[in-house]
């Protein structure tokens, strides 16, 4: 299995997050930290808002949060609601693709159970187990891509 970049930067930031759980963070903060573009952030954060993982406050002293305790986020939700508009194979999208094998294929089924497997496995990790404490004070920042 493979992630987009899109769910590593989501699960980045979240596992940040829970390394702080009572703080807040700014978009351009988790971006220089782990040197990726602020941009691509800032639509990742409005999706784990979107699915109930973060709390975002706008304006001065605004930021992103965690919306529910560490423990009660699995890595398996948060990959399910970030790769939700990625299919694993083409004839795993709702329009069924293009693909020439279907009906006949003997492969989907077996993708399909991979799938669940891999899923089922990030189901027994919370973000929790999983927190990031941020760089030590004194530490450079790395530089934003």
């Amino acid at each position: 299995m493979r992630l987009t970049a899109f769910t590593d930067f989501g699960l980045r930031a979240l596992m940040r997050l829970a390394g702080e759980p009572a703080r807040s963070f700014s978009t351009n903060e988790i971006a220089a930290e782990f040197g990726i573009s602020r941009n691509h952030l800032i639509k990742v954060v409005r999706d784990l808002a979107e699915s109930g993982f973060v709390a975002t406050q706008r304006g001065a002293g605004g930021g992103f949060r965690l919306a529910r305790p560490p423990q009660a986020i699995t890595l398996g939700e948060v990959v399910r609601a970030l790769e939700q508009r990625q299919a694993l194979v083409e004839c795993f999208r709702e329009d069924g693709g293009d693909c020439v094998l279907l009906p006949r294929c003997r492969l989907k089924q077996r993708l399909a159970a991979a799938r669940e497997a891999f899923m089922r496995e990030l189901d027994k990790t919370t973000l929790a187990e999983c927190a990031y404490p941020g760089r030590p004070k004194g530490a450079a920042p790395r530089r934003a891509a």
